[in-house]
């Protein structure tokens, strides 16, 4: 786990992102997913793991109901700071637009491992079991699929 990837998309002299720093463990997990309005409106899926946040971008809108899912393109990891982060990132910065809480809370792993996720979400939106799953789409190896798991 490494924040090269994010610190170097990033100017911090021009944005109030928080700056890549690896964080000590909390008692309680952070799960947090933030709305991005940048080129296209996604929801950024965020769960902290080793002292960073470990991201997915979603494409549409997070509210699950059993038997949907969402394809969730996994992303650079994020400082653990991030999950408080809302605001704007400035034009001509990787990510430009608005971020704010969508929702947040904590979670607790059940199952993780390397092409499968399984944790429970104790969020004031989403609740309960929840899945994460690596795919092969289109040979990508950074595609997974997000849904709601039996409680």
């Amino acid at each position: 786990m490494s924040l090269a990837a994010y610190k170097k998309k990033r100017n911090f002299s021009k944005t109030k992102e928080p700056k890549p720093k690896i964080a000590k463990y909390g008692k309680k997990l952070i799960y947090v997913i933030q709305e991005h309005k940048a080129t296209r409106l996604h929801w950024d899926l965020r769960l902290e793991q080793k002292g960073i946040l470990k991201s997915w971008a979603l494409p549409k809108t997070p509210l699950l109901g059993p038997g949907e899912k969402r394809l969730a393109v996994q992303t650079e990891d994020h400082p653990k700071a991030y999950a408080r982060f809302a605001g704007r990132i400035p034009e001509g910065q990787y990510g430009a637009g608005a971020v704010k809480i969508w929702d947040r809370g904590w979670y607790e792993p059940e199952s993780i491992k390397r092409n499968k996720i399984v944790f429970r979400v104790h969020g004031r939106k989403l609740k309960g079991r929840y899945i994460l799953i690596k795919t092969a789409f289109a040979g990508r190896g950074n595609n997974w699929l997000f849904f709601k798991g039996k409680d």
